[in-house]
Protein backbone atom coordinates (compact mmCIF):
# COMPACT_ATOMS: atom_id res chain seq x y z
CA UNK A 1 0.00 0.00 0.00
CA UNK A 2 3.07 2.33 0.68
CA UNK A 3 4.13 1.92 -2.82
CA UNK A 4 1.29 2.49 -4.32
CA UNK A 5 0.49 5.56 -2.26
CA UNK A 6 3.91 7.04 -3.14
CA UNK A 7 2.98 5.65 -6.91
CA UNK A 8 0.26 7.90 -7.26
CA UNK A 9 1.86 10.93 -5.06
CA UNK A 10 4.79 10.97 -7.65
CA UNK A 11 2.24 10.80 -10.79
CA UNK A 12 0.36 13.89 -9.75
CA UNK A 13 3.63 15.94 -8.50
CA UNK A 14 4.56 15.38 -11.98
CA UNK A 15 1.56 16.35 -13.51
CA UNK A 16 1.49 19.49 -10.96
CA UNK A 17 5.65 19.91 -12.18
CA UNK A 18 4.50 19.99 -15.90
CA UNK A 19 1.83 22.28 -16.05
CA UNK A 20 4.38 24.39 -13.91
CA UNK A 21 7.23 24.38 -16.16
CA UNK A 22 4.96 24.90 -19.02
CA UNK A 23 3.40 27.89 -17.33
CA UNK A 24 6.44 28.96 -16.05
CA UNK A 25 7.68 28.91 -20.35
CA UNK A 26 4.96 31.29 -21.34
CA UNK A 27 5.17 33.47 -18.24
CA UNK A 28 8.81 33.81 -18.89
CA UNK A 29 8.27 34.48 -22.45
CA UNK A 30 5.83 37.17 -21.63
CA UNK A 31 8.40 39.09 -19.64
CA UNK A 32 7.33 37.54 -15.98
CA UNK A 33 4.11 40.71 -15.93
CA UNK A 34 2.18 40.64 -12.74
CA UNK A 35 -1.23 39.12 -14.86
CA UNK A 36 1.47 36.04 -15.95
CA UNK A 37 2.47 35.57 -12.34
CA UNK A 38 -1.04 35.69 -11.19
CA UNK A 39 -2.73 33.39 -14.30
CA UNK A 40 -0.22 30.91 -13.43
CA UNK A 41 -0.76 30.52 -10.05
CA UNK A 42 -4.52 30.51 -10.90
CA UNK A 43 -3.68 27.42 -13.20
CA UNK A 44 -1.29 25.63 -10.66
CA UNK A 45 -4.39 25.82 -8.00
CA UNK A 46 -6.85 23.89 -10.87
CA UNK A 47 -4.26 21.67 -11.31
CA UNK A 48 -4.29 19.36 -8.52
CA UNK A 49 -8.25 18.35 -8.89
CA UNK A 50 -8.01 17.48 -12.15
CA UNK A 51 -5.04 15.65 -12.10
CA UNK A 52 -5.98 13.68 -9.07
CA UNK A 53 -9.15 12.79 -11.28
CA UNK A 54 -7.06 11.62 -13.88
CA UNK A 55 -4.92 9.58 -12.46
CA UNK A 56 -7.87 7.82 -10.01
CA UNK A 57 -10.01 7.04 -13.31
CA UNK A 58 -6.65 6.06 -15.18
CA UNK A 59 -5.69 3.58 -12.46
CA UNK A 60 -9.64 2.30 -12.25
CA UNK A 61 -9.55 1.61 -16.20
CA UNK A 62 -6.60 0.05 -15.84
CA UNK A 63 -7.95 -2.36 -13.21
CA UNK A 64 -10.91 -3.01 -15.22
CA UNK A 65 -9.40 -4.09 -18.22
CA UNK A 66 -5.47 -4.28 -18.23
CA UNK A 67 -4.61 -5.77 -14.89
CA UNK A 68 -5.91 -9.53 -14.05
CA UNK A 69 -7.81 -9.61 -11.00
CA UNK A 70 -7.82 -5.75 -10.45
CA UNK A 71 -10.75 -5.61 -8.66
CA UNK A 72 -9.88 -7.98 -5.91
CA UNK A 73 -5.92 -5.62 -5.71
CA UNK A 74 -8.33 -2.80 -4.86
CA UNK A 75 -10.74 -4.70 -2.76
CA UNK A 76 -9.39 -7.64 -1.53
CA UNK A 77 -12.35 -7.84 1.34
CA UNK A 78 -14.80 -8.67 -1.37
CA UNK A 79 -13.66 -12.40 -1.08
CA UNK A 80 -15.84 -12.26 2.14
CA UNK A 81 -19.48 -12.17 0.05
CA UNK A 82 -19.84 -15.31 0.47
CA UNK A 83 -23.83 -16.87 1.02
CA UNK A 84 -22.48 -17.05 4.61
CA UNK A 85 -25.30 -16.41 7.79
CA UNK A 86 -26.16 -13.04 8.76
CA UNK A 87 -25.76 -12.70 12.45
CA UNK A 88 -24.80 -9.20 13.01
CA UNK A 89 -27.29 -7.14 14.65
CA UNK A 90 -27.82 -3.96 12.45
CA UNK A 91 -30.16 -0.63 12.81
CA UNK A 92 -31.90 0.83 9.47
CA UNK A 93 -32.07 4.73 10.44
CA UNK A 94 -33.77 6.73 8.26
CA UNK A 95 -33.00 10.68 9.03
CA UNK A 96 -35.41 13.34 8.41
CA UNK A 97 -36.06 16.80 9.08
CA UNK A 98 -38.82 18.59 6.75
CA UNK A 99 -39.05 16.13 4.18
CA UNK A 100 -42.27 14.60 2.50
CA UNK A 101 -42.82 11.59 5.20
CA UNK A 102 -44.60 10.10 3.02
CA UNK A 103 -42.06 9.60 0.18
CA UNK A 104 -39.46 8.86 2.82
CA UNK A 105 -40.66 6.30 4.83
CA UNK A 106 -42.15 4.67 1.25
CA UNK A 107 -38.00 3.93 0.81
CA UNK A 108 -37.61 2.64 4.10
CA UNK A 109 -41.03 0.44 3.93
CA UNK A 110 -39.17 -1.07 0.59
CA UNK A 111 -36.09 -1.69 2.13
CA UNK A 112 -37.46 -3.73 5.45
CA UNK A 113 -39.87 -5.88 3.28
CA UNK A 114 -36.81 -7.13 1.11
CA UNK A 115 -34.71 -7.79 4.05
CA UNK A 116 -37.72 -9.37 5.50
CA UNK A 117 -37.89 -12.09 1.92
CA UNK A 118 -34.56 -13.49 3.45
CA UNK A 119 -33.62 -15.82 6.21
CA UNK A 120 -31.82 -12.77 7.80
CA UNK A 121 -34.40 -10.20 8.19
CA UNK A 122 -34.91 -10.76 11.84
CA UNK A 123 -30.99 -9.42 12.57
CA UNK A 124 -33.00 -5.66 11.37
CA UNK A 125 -34.74 -2.86 12.95
CA UNK A 126 -35.68 0.49 11.66
CA UNK A 127 -35.42 3.65 13.24
CA UNK A 128 -36.88 6.62 11.59
CA UNK A 129 -35.01 9.93 13.35
CA UNK A 130 -36.68 13.07 12.92
CA UNK A 131 -34.96 16.58 13.43
CA UNK A 132 -38.36 17.79 12.02
CA UNK A 133 -39.35 21.50 12.81
CA UNK A 134 -42.92 21.76 11.05
CA UNK A 135 -45.67 21.09 13.17
CA UNK A 136 -47.91 19.61 9.67
CA UNK A 137 -44.95 17.51 8.84
CA UNK A 138 -44.46 16.22 12.48
CA UNK A 139 -47.64 15.31 12.46
CA UNK A 140 -47.62 13.40 8.82
CA UNK A 141 -44.62 11.70 9.87
CA UNK A 142 -46.41 10.26 12.98
CA UNK A 143 -49.09 9.21 11.09
CA UNK A 144 -47.12 7.44 8.20
CA UNK A 145 -45.13 5.72 11.32
CA UNK A 146 -48.60 5.21 13.34
CA UNK A 147 -50.26 3.20 9.65
CA UNK A 148 -46.79 1.29 9.08
CA UNK A 149 -47.00 -0.17 12.39
CA UNK A 150 -50.40 -0.63 12.33
CA UNK A 151 -50.01 -3.00 8.78
CA UNK A 152 -46.85 -4.73 10.36
CA UNK A 153 -47.37 -5.35 14.01
CA UNK A 154 -45.10 -2.71 14.81
CA UNK A 155 -42.14 -4.83 15.82
CA UNK A 156 -38.78 -3.59 15.36
CA UNK A 157 -40.44 -0.35 13.73
CA UNK A 158 -38.93 2.75 15.76
CA UNK A 159 -40.04 6.38 15.54
CA UNK A 160 -38.07 9.32 17.36
CA UNK A 161 -38.38 13.30 17.19
CA UNK A 162 -36.51 15.32 19.05
CA UNK A 163 -37.69 19.24 19.80
CA UNK A 164 -34.08 20.73 19.23
CA UNK A 165 -31.61 19.94 15.82
CA UNK A 166 -28.63 20.24 18.09
CA UNK A 167 -25.63 19.27 15.93
CA UNK A 168 -27.90 18.69 12.74
CA UNK A 169 -27.89 15.14 11.10
CA UNK A 170 -24.85 14.38 13.09
CA UNK A 171 -26.17 14.90 16.00
CA UNK A 172 -29.35 12.99 15.37
CA UNK A 173 -27.55 10.01 14.65
CA UNK A 174 -25.40 10.32 17.78
CA UNK A 175 -28.32 10.49 19.70
CA UNK A 176 -29.74 7.35 18.49
CA UNK A 177 -26.11 5.69 19.48
CA UNK A 178 -26.53 6.88 22.56
CA UNK A 179 -30.38 5.71 23.59
CA UNK A 180 -30.41 2.70 21.47
CA UNK A 181 -26.60 1.67 20.12
CA UNK A 182 -25.73 -0.97 22.73
CA UNK A 183 -28.67 -3.24 21.24
CA UNK A 184 -27.00 -3.24 17.92
CA UNK A 185 -23.37 -4.24 16.71
CA UNK A 186 -23.66 -1.97 13.26
CA UNK A 187 -26.14 1.02 11.64
CA UNK A 188 -26.90 1.64 7.92
CA UNK A 189 -27.80 5.07 7.74
CA UNK A 190 -29.90 6.19 5.04
CA UNK A 191 -31.00 9.81 4.19
CA UNK A 192 -34.84 10.63 2.63
CA UNK A 193 -33.92 9.67 -0.99
CA UNK A 194 -31.59 6.84 -0.40
CA UNK A 195 -32.90 3.10 -0.88
CA UNK A 196 -30.68 0.12 -1.03
CA UNK A 197 -31.72 -4.34 -2.12
CA UNK A 198 -31.54 -6.59 0.38
CA UNK A 199 -28.41 -8.43 -1.67
CA UNK A 200 -26.32 -5.44 -1.31
CA UNK A 201 -27.07 -4.99 2.26
CA UNK A 202 -26.51 -8.31 3.48
CA UNK A 203 -23.32 -8.40 0.84
CA UNK A 204 -22.31 -5.58 3.24
CA UNK A 205 -23.46 -7.07 6.33
CA UNK A 206 -20.92 -10.25 5.09
CA UNK A 207 -18.01 -8.10 5.04
CA UNK A 208 -18.60 -6.78 7.87
CA UNK A 209 -18.63 -10.19 9.84
CA UNK A 210 -15.87 -10.95 8.33
CA UNK A 211 -13.40 -8.40 9.11
CA UNK A 212 -13.57 -7.08 13.13
CA UNK A 213 -11.88 -4.05 12.08
CA UNK A 214 -13.77 -2.80 9.50
CA UNK A 215 -15.12 0.56 10.99
CA UNK A 216 -16.99 1.80 7.73
CA UNK A 217 -18.01 0.18 4.57
CA UNK A 218 -19.25 2.64 1.88
CA UNK A 219 -20.90 1.34 -0.66
CA UNK A 220 -20.57 2.98 -4.27
CA UNK A 221 -24.36 4.97 -4.26
CA UNK A 222 -25.23 5.31 -8.00
CA UNK A 223 -28.76 7.52 -9.10
CA UNK A 224 -31.91 6.36 -9.40
CA UNK A 225 -34.14 6.68 -12.93
CA UNK A 226 -35.99 9.89 -12.62
CA UNK A 227 -38.52 12.10 -14.77
CA UNK A 228 -36.38 15.26 -14.15
CA UNK A 229 -34.24 16.06 -17.12
CA UNK A 230 -31.32 17.68 -14.89
CA UNK A 231 -31.23 14.63 -13.08
CA UNK A 232 -30.92 12.64 -15.80
CA UNK A 233 -28.00 14.23 -17.63
CA UNK A 234 -26.39 14.87 -14.24
CA UNK A 235 -26.66 11.31 -13.09
CA UNK A 236 -25.88 9.68 -15.85
CA UNK A 237 -22.50 11.39 -15.75
CA UNK A 238 -21.96 10.72 -12.37
CA UNK A 239 -22.41 7.59 -12.62
CA UNK A 240 -19.76 7.18 -15.18
CA UNK A 241 -17.57 9.79 -13.86
CA UNK A 242 -17.85 7.45 -10.51
CA UNK A 243 -16.96 4.19 -11.25
CA UNK A 244 -13.45 3.94 -12.68
CA UNK A 245 -12.35 6.65 -9.73
CA UNK A 246 -14.23 5.10 -7.25
CA UNK A 247 -11.85 1.80 -8.03
CA UNK A 248 -8.69 3.68 -8.67
CA UNK A 249 -8.81 6.04 -5.32
CA UNK A 250 -9.49 1.96 -3.67
CA UNK A 251 -6.52 1.03 -5.33
CA UNK A 252 -4.33 3.19 -3.42
CA UNK A 253 -6.69 4.73 -0.41
CA UNK A 254 -7.31 1.05 0.97
CA UNK A 255 -8.17 0.95 4.60
CA UNK A 256 -8.31 5.03 4.92
CA UNK A 257 -11.77 4.94 2.33
CA UNK A 258 -14.33 7.44 1.87
CA UNK A 259 -17.61 8.25 3.98
CA UNK A 260 -20.27 9.62 2.56
CA UNK A 261 -22.71 9.71 5.30
CA UNK A 262 -25.64 7.31 3.75
CA UNK A 263 -26.10 3.85 2.12
CA UNK A 264 -22.81 2.50 4.63
CA UNK A 265 -22.50 0.03 7.20
CA UNK A 266 -20.89 1.55 10.15
CA UNK A 267 -19.84 -0.38 13.84
CA UNK A 268 -21.30 1.14 16.43
CA UNK A 269 -19.34 0.74 19.55
CA UNK A 270 -15.84 1.91 17.92
CA UNK A 271 -18.30 4.94 16.54
CA UNK A 272 -19.51 5.92 19.83
CA UNK A 273 -15.67 5.56 21.34
CA UNK A 274 -13.74 7.53 19.09
CA UNK A 275 -15.59 9.41 16.31
CA UNK A 276 -17.27 12.16 18.61
CA UNK A 277 -17.69 15.50 16.38
CA UNK A 278 -15.61 18.83 17.90
CA UNK A 279 -17.65 21.81 18.12
CA UNK A 280 -15.55 23.89 16.23
CA UNK A 281 -14.61 27.20 18.31
CA UNK A 282 -15.58 30.72 16.57
CA UNK A 283 -19.14 31.67 15.01
CA UNK A 284 -20.50 30.09 11.83
CA UNK A 285 -20.39 29.42 9.28
CA UNK A 286 -16.41 28.00 9.68
CA UNK A 287 -17.20 27.74 13.05
CA UNK A 288 -20.43 25.75 15.39
CA UNK A 289 -21.18 21.82 14.87
CA UNK A 290 -19.78 20.25 11.78
CA UNK A 291 -21.96 20.04 8.92
CA UNK A 292 -19.96 17.90 6.68
CA UNK A 293 -19.40 15.48 9.22
CA UNK A 294 -18.82 12.14 7.27
CA UNK A 295 -15.18 12.74 6.07
CA UNK A 296 -14.42 13.54 9.93
CA UNK A 297 -16.08 10.72 11.25
CA UNK A 298 -14.37 8.69 8.66
CA UNK A 299 -10.66 9.61 9.72
CA UNK A 300 -11.52 9.18 13.04
CA UNK A 301 -12.06 5.51 12.72
CA UNK A 302 -9.24 5.16 11.08
CA UNK A 303 -6.91 7.19 13.57
CA UNK A 304 -8.80 4.60 16.17
CA UNK A 305 -6.88 1.78 14.43
CA UNK A 306 -10.39 0.39 12.63
CA UNK A 307 -10.73 0.44 8.06
CA UNK A 308 -12.71 2.90 6.29
CA UNK A 309 -13.37 1.18 2.84
CA UNK A 310 -15.76 1.78 0.11
CA UNK A 311 -17.33 -1.11 -1.78
CA UNK A 312 -16.24 0.23 -5.71
CA UNK A 313 -18.57 -1.59 -7.57
CA UNK A 314 -21.93 -0.82 -8.57
CA UNK A 315 -24.63 -2.92 -6.77
CA UNK A 316 -28.04 -1.48 -5.11
CA UNK A 317 -27.35 1.02 -3.78
CA UNK A 318 -29.50 3.93 -4.70
CA UNK A 319 -29.78 8.38 -4.20
CA UNK A 320 -31.69 10.60 -6.30
CA UNK A 321 -29.88 14.01 -7.08
CA UNK A 322 -31.43 17.51 -7.04
CA UNK A 323 -34.51 17.83 -10.10
CA UNK A 324 -33.39 21.53 -10.55
CA UNK A 325 -30.11 23.69 -11.60
CA UNK A 326 -31.32 25.95 -7.99
CA UNK A 327 -31.85 22.69 -5.96
CA UNK A 328 -28.28 21.40 -7.33
CA UNK A 329 -26.46 24.61 -6.23
CA UNK A 330 -27.82 25.15 -3.03
CA UNK A 331 -26.65 21.25 -2.17
CA UNK A 332 -23.44 22.25 -3.83
CA UNK A 333 -22.79 25.45 -1.41
CA UNK A 334 -24.06 24.00 1.36
CA UNK A 335 -21.36 21.27 1.38
CA UNK A 336 -18.93 23.92 0.07
CA UNK A 337 -19.64 25.54 3.91
CA UNK A 338 -19.04 22.37 5.21
CA UNK A 339 -15.99 20.96 3.47
CA UNK A 340 -14.27 24.78 4.67
CA UNK A 341 -15.06 23.78 8.06
CA UNK A 342 -12.28 21.36 8.11
CA UNK A 343 -10.06 24.52 7.96
CA UNK A 344 -10.93 25.60 10.97
CA UNK A 345 -10.57 21.89 12.40
CA UNK A 346 -7.50 21.02 11.10
CA UNK A 347 -5.89 24.82 12.84
CA UNK A 348 -7.18 23.98 16.00
CA UNK A 349 -4.79 22.12 18.20
CA UNK A 350 -5.99 19.49 20.22
CA UNK A 351 -9.53 18.69 18.15
CA UNK A 352 -7.89 15.97 15.96
CA UNK A 353 -6.00 12.82 17.00
CA UNK A 354 -1.83 13.21 17.09
CA UNK A 355 -1.56 10.12 15.31
CA UNK A 356 -4.37 11.01 12.26
CA UNK A 357 -2.72 8.67 9.50
CA UNK A 358 -1.23 11.16 6.34
CA UNK A 359 -3.51 9.95 4.18
CA UNK A 360 -6.70 10.72 6.25
CA UNK A 361 -5.23 14.23 6.54
CA UNK A 362 -5.03 14.32 2.81
CA UNK A 363 -8.21 13.15 2.41
CA UNK A 364 -9.49 16.82 4.49
CA UNK A 365 -7.10 18.57 2.88
CA UNK A 366 -8.56 16.98 -0.50
CA UNK A 367 -12.01 17.96 0.33
CA UNK A 368 -10.82 21.70 1.25
CA UNK A 369 -9.55 21.80 -2.27
CA UNK A 370 -12.44 20.90 -3.62
CA UNK A 371 -14.34 24.36 -2.94
CA UNK A 372 -10.94 26.70 -1.96
CA UNK A 373 -9.91 26.51 -5.42
CA UNK A 374 -12.90 26.98 -7.77
CA UNK A 375 -12.13 31.09 -7.99
CA UNK A 376 -9.18 29.92 -9.81
CA UNK A 377 -10.71 29.13 -13.26
CA UNK A 378 -12.98 32.70 -13.07
CA UNK A 379 -10.14 34.29 -12.24
CA UNK A 380 -8.03 33.11 -14.87
CA UNK A 381 -10.57 33.54 -17.55
CA UNK A 382 -11.26 37.72 -16.44
CA UNK A 383 -6.95 38.01 -16.52
CA UNK A 384 -6.65 35.99 -20.15
CA UNK A 385 -7.50 38.85 -22.05
CA UNK A 386 -5.03 41.63 -20.75
CA UNK A 387 -2.06 38.67 -20.94
CA UNK A 388 -3.20 37.85 -24.22
CA UNK A 389 -3.34 41.61 -25.15
CA UNK A 390 0.62 41.68 -26.20
CA UNK A 391 1.90 37.75 -25.25
CA UNK A 392 4.29 36.17 -27.61
CA UNK A 393 3.01 33.90 -30.42
CA UNK A 394 5.14 31.12 -28.65
CA UNK A 395 3.85 32.03 -25.12
CA UNK A 396 0.07 31.77 -26.51
CA UNK A 397 1.19 28.36 -27.99
CA UNK A 398 2.36 27.23 -25.28
CA UNK A 399 -0.36 28.99 -23.20
CA UNK A 400 -3.19 27.19 -25.41
CA UNK A 401 -1.50 23.52 -25.27
CA UNK A 402 -1.67 23.77 -21.21
CA UNK A 403 -5.27 24.74 -21.74
CA UNK A 404 -6.05 22.25 -23.56
CA UNK A 405 -4.49 19.45 -21.61
CA UNK A 406 -6.47 20.66 -18.39
CA UNK A 407 -9.64 20.33 -20.31
CA UNK A 408 -9.01 16.94 -21.41
CA UNK A 409 -7.97 16.59 -17.73
CA UNK A 410 -11.04 17.82 -16.29
CA UNK A 411 -13.44 15.46 -18.41
CA UNK A 412 -10.98 12.65 -17.84
CA UNK A 413 -12.86 10.39 -14.67
CA UNK A 414 -16.06 10.30 -17.61
CA UNK A 415 -14.01 9.61 -20.57
CA UNK A 416 -12.85 6.64 -18.80
CA UNK A 417 -15.86 5.24 -17.01
CA UNK A 418 -17.99 6.06 -20.91
CA UNK A 419 -14.96 3.69 -22.20
CA UNK A 420 -15.66 1.30 -19.63
CA UNK A 421 -18.56 0.51 -21.06
CA UNK A 422 -17.70 0.45 -24.80
CA UNK A 423 -15.39 -1.92 -23.43
CA UNK A 424 -17.78 -4.03 -21.85
CA UNK A 425 -19.39 -6.87 -23.44
CA UNK A 426 -23.48 -6.54 -23.27
CA UNK A 427 -22.85 -3.15 -21.36
CA UNK A 428 -23.84 -0.20 -24.16
CA UNK A 429 -27.26 -2.53 -24.80
CA UNK A 430 -28.06 -1.78 -20.76
CA UNK A 431 -27.81 1.34 -21.89
CA UNK A 432 -30.10 1.63 -25.13
CA UNK A 433 -27.70 0.08 -27.45
CA UNK A 434 -24.54 2.02 -28.73
CA UNK A 435 -26.39 4.88 -30.67
CA UNK A 436 -28.34 6.14 -27.94
CA UNK A 437 -25.37 5.46 -25.29
CA UNK A 438 -23.28 7.83 -28.05
CA UNK A 439 -26.10 10.47 -27.64
CA UNK A 440 -26.45 10.34 -24.18
CA UNK A 441 -22.79 10.55 -23.57
CA UNK A 442 -22.33 13.45 -25.62
CA UNK A 443 -25.40 15.33 -24.58
CA UNK A 444 -24.04 14.85 -20.75
CA UNK A 445 -20.69 16.40 -21.60
CA UNK A 446 -21.84 19.03 -23.08
CA UNK A 447 -23.97 19.66 -19.73
CA UNK A 448 -21.34 19.24 -17.65
CA UNK A 449 -19.47 21.95 -19.24
CA UNK A 450 -22.43 24.18 -18.90
CA UNK A 451 -23.11 23.51 -15.46
CA UNK A 452 -19.45 23.30 -14.18
CA UNK A 453 -19.49 27.30 -15.41
CA UNK A 454 -22.48 28.04 -13.17
CA UNK A 455 -21.26 25.93 -9.87
CA UNK A 456 -18.01 27.57 -10.36
CA UNK A 457 -18.85 31.12 -10.45
CA UNK A 458 -21.85 30.36 -7.67
CA UNK A 459 -18.96 28.79 -5.22
CA UNK A 460 -16.92 31.70 -5.89
CA UNK A 461 -19.79 33.27 -4.65
CA UNK A 462 -20.67 32.00 -1.72
CA UNK A 463 -16.35 32.47 -0.43
CA UNK A 464 -16.73 36.32 -1.32
CA UNK A 465 -19.86 36.01 0.91
CA UNK A 466 -18.18 33.88 3.73
CA UNK A 467 -15.11 36.47 3.82
CA UNK A 468 -17.87 39.13 4.51
CA UNK A 469 -19.95 37.12 6.94
CA UNK A 470 -22.86 37.00 4.69
CA UNK A 471 -22.87 33.13 4.43
CA UNK A 472 -25.42 30.82 6.64
CA UNK A 473 -25.48 27.57 7.10
CA UNK A 474 -27.94 24.63 8.28
CA UNK A 475 -29.59 21.42 7.55
CA UNK A 476 -33.04 21.62 6.10
CA UNK A 477 -35.20 19.57 3.77
CA UNK A 478 -34.84 19.54 0.46
CA UNK A 479 -36.72 19.61 -2.94
CA UNK A 480 -36.76 15.86 -4.56
CA UNK A 481 -39.25 16.05 -6.78
CA UNK A 482 -39.50 17.59 -10.52
CA UNK A 483 -40.78 20.90 -10.74
CA UNK A 484 -40.69 24.13 -12.89
CA UNK A 485 -37.93 27.13 -12.19
CA UNK A 486 -39.50 30.09 -13.22
CA UNK A 487 -37.74 32.73 -15.33
CA UNK A 488 -38.39 35.38 -12.66
CA UNK A 489 -36.28 32.79 -9.73
CA UNK A 490 -33.67 31.89 -12.43
CA UNK A 491 -33.00 34.99 -12.90
CA UNK A 492 -33.05 36.74 -9.69
CA UNK A 493 -30.58 33.83 -8.52
CA UNK A 494 -27.96 33.64 -11.77
CA UNK A 495 -27.88 37.60 -13.15
CA UNK A 496 -24.79 37.61 -11.30
CA UNK A 497 -22.99 34.60 -13.33
CA UNK A 498 -24.69 35.65 -16.65
CA UNK A 499 -22.83 39.32 -16.10
CA UNK A 500 -19.86 37.79 -15.21
CA UNK A 501 -19.85 35.79 -18.05
CA UNK A 502 -20.44 39.03 -20.64
CA UNK A 503 -17.81 40.59 -18.58
CA UNK A 504 -15.61 37.82 -19.47
CA UNK A 505 -16.36 36.85 -23.22
CA UNK A 506 -16.09 40.53 -24.29
CA UNK A 507 -12.90 41.01 -22.71
CA UNK A 508 -11.78 38.42 -25.01
CA UNK A 509 -13.52 39.61 -28.01
CA UNK A 510 -11.94 42.26 -27.47
CA UNK A 511 -8.80 40.90 -28.17
CA UNK A 512 -9.55 38.45 -30.46
CA UNK A 513 -11.86 36.37 -31.63
CA UNK A 514 -9.78 33.49 -31.58
CA UNK A 515 -9.64 34.00 -28.12
CA UNK A 516 -13.55 34.17 -27.53
CA UNK A 517 -13.32 30.51 -29.52
CA UNK A 518 -11.19 29.00 -27.14
CA UNK A 519 -12.83 30.07 -23.79
CA UNK A 520 -16.41 29.84 -24.90
CA UNK A 521 -16.60 26.42 -23.56
CA UNK A 522 -15.96 27.38 -19.95
CA UNK A 523 -18.00 30.84 -20.23
CA UNK A 524 -20.83 29.39 -22.20
CA UNK A 525 -22.57 28.10 -19.11
CA UNK A 526 -22.36 31.74 -17.86
CA UNK A 527 -24.38 33.62 -20.92
CA UNK A 528 -27.11 30.35 -20.73
CA UNK A 529 -27.40 30.15 -17.04
CA UNK A 530 -30.69 31.27 -16.97
CA UNK A 531 -32.33 29.59 -20.20
CA UNK A 532 -30.82 26.04 -18.93
CA UNK A 533 -31.75 26.66 -15.15
CA UNK A 534 -35.45 26.81 -16.54
CA UNK A 535 -35.03 24.41 -20.00
CA UNK A 536 -33.11 21.82 -18.01
CA UNK A 537 -36.57 21.85 -15.25
CA UNK A 538 -38.98 21.98 -17.88
CA UNK A 539 -41.26 18.80 -17.60
CA UNK A 540 -41.64 18.49 -21.59
CA UNK A 541 -37.68 17.98 -21.11
CA UNK A 542 -38.47 15.48 -19.12
CA UNK A 543 -40.99 13.48 -20.74
CA UNK A 544 -39.03 13.18 -23.85
CA UNK A 545 -35.83 11.82 -22.60
CA UNK A 546 -37.88 9.14 -21.11
CA UNK A 547 -39.79 8.29 -23.93
CA UNK A 548 -36.66 8.51 -26.39
CA UNK A 549 -34.34 6.51 -23.84
CA UNK A 550 -31.95 9.45 -23.64
CA UNK A 551 -29.58 9.24 -20.33
CA UNK A 552 -31.29 6.29 -19.39
CA UNK A 553 -30.21 4.05 -16.58
CA UNK A 554 -29.54 0.57 -16.76
CA UNK A 555 -32.50 0.31 -13.71
CA UNK A 556 -34.92 1.69 -16.59
CA UNK A 557 -34.95 -0.91 -18.71
CA UNK A 558 -34.16 -4.26 -16.24
CA UNK A 559 -35.14 -2.34 -12.89
CA UNK A 560 -34.40 -4.46 -9.90
CA UNK A 561 -36.52 -5.97 -7.32
CA UNK A 562 -35.92 -3.43 -5.11
CA UNK A 563 -37.16 -0.56 -7.22
CA UNK A 564 -40.40 -2.58 -8.73
CA UNK A 565 -41.23 -2.42 -5.07
CA UNK A 566 -41.08 0.97 -4.43
CA UNK A 567 -42.78 2.02 -7.84
CA UNK A 568 -45.50 -0.17 -6.51
CA UNK A 569 -45.84 0.98 -2.83
CA UNK A 570 -45.07 4.85 -3.41
CA UNK A 571 -47.74 7.28 -3.30
CA UNK A 572 -48.66 9.13 -6.20
CA UNK A 573 -47.88 12.76 -5.96
CA UNK A 574 -48.89 15.89 -7.30
CA UNK A 575 -46.69 18.13 -9.84
CA UNK A 576 -45.67 21.29 -8.45
CA UNK A 577 -45.45 24.86 -9.82
CA UNK A 578 -42.91 26.80 -10.51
Amino acid sequence: MRGRRLTVLGANLATLAAVAVGGGWAASLAGWRGVDIVLLLCVLAATPWNAIGFWNSAIGFWLLHVKRDGLSSAAPFLAAVKDRPVTMRTAILMTLRNEDPQRAISRLRAVKAELDETPFGGCFEYFVLSDTSLPHIARAEEEAMAAWRASEGGHGLHYRRRSENEGFKAGNVRDFCHTHGTQFEAMLPLDADSLMGAATILSMARIMQAHPRLGILQSLVVGLPSQSGFARLFQFGMRHGMRCYTLGSAWWGGDCGPFWGHNALVRIAPFVTHCHLPVLPGAAPLGGPILSHDQVEAVLMRAAGYEVRVLPVESESYEENPPTLPDFVRRDLRWCMGNLQYIRLMSTPGLLPSGLPTTSRFQLIWAILMFATQPAVPLALLLLPLAAWSAPPLAAAIAASLYGATFLFSLAPKLFGLADVALSPGMTARYGGPLRFAASAASELAFSLLLGAITSLSVTGLLFRMLFGRARAGWNGQSRDPHRVAWSEAAAALWPVTAYGLVAGAGALLVSPVLLAFVTPLLAGCWMAIPFAVLTSDPRLGRFMVRTGLCALPEEATPPAILTRLLEGEPERPARAA
